[in-house]
């Protein structure tokens, strides 16, 4: 597996990625219409760029066997790395990639990393917690058009090597 950063040209298939990836994967647990909105406000080329040019954000696609498998996107916060986004595509999920992509991201070098994790995701929730992370909070998020996230926070804090 290889992690690679997403350069400028290459944000418009990030979006498109993220696109059929959040289509796929949310219909069991959001409507069609919060899917649409939320990549909408969070995933697509405009937002991605928002967040690279003004949020300090940093995306990297999961490559495996020269195929983009997924992706992660990740913002240095106060004390903490905020990872926002890790995504595989069907097929590559419950192969070990997630966890390898979250090693990929201890080795950015922040002590703490944070996520939001949907309270009704037991899949990632579960794998969180395998990994090592333990829930420091819950909240529920207005994100507009009526729509609202339901999370856990999540920390993992890293050990010295």
């Amino acid at each position: 597996m290889d992690f690679v950063k997403v350069e400028p040209y290459e944000i418009k298939a990030l979006a498109e990625l993220a696109d059929e990836i959040w289509h796929e994967y949310w219909p069991c647990l959001l409507s069609e219409k919060q899917i649409d909105y939320m990549v909408r406000i969070f995933q697509s080329e405009d937002a991605i760029i928002n967040q690279i040019n003004n949020e300090n954000y940093t995306y990297y696609f999961i490559i495996v066997k020269e195929q983009i498998a997924g992706y992660t996107g990740v913002s240095p916060k106060d004390g903490y790395l905020f990872l926002s986004k890790l995504y595989l595509k069907k097929e590559f999920r419950h192969l070990g990639f997630g966890k390898k992509a979250f090693e990929e991201i201890k080795q950015l070098g922040h002590k703490k990393i944070r996520l939001t994790v949907n309270k009704h995701n037991l899949s990632a929730y579960n794998a969180y917690l395998k990994y090592g992370f333990k829930v420091i909070d819950s909240v529920i998020t207005d994100i507009g058009h009526g729509f609202v996230m339901d999370d856990y926070i999540m920390e993992y804090t890293n050990s010295p090597e």
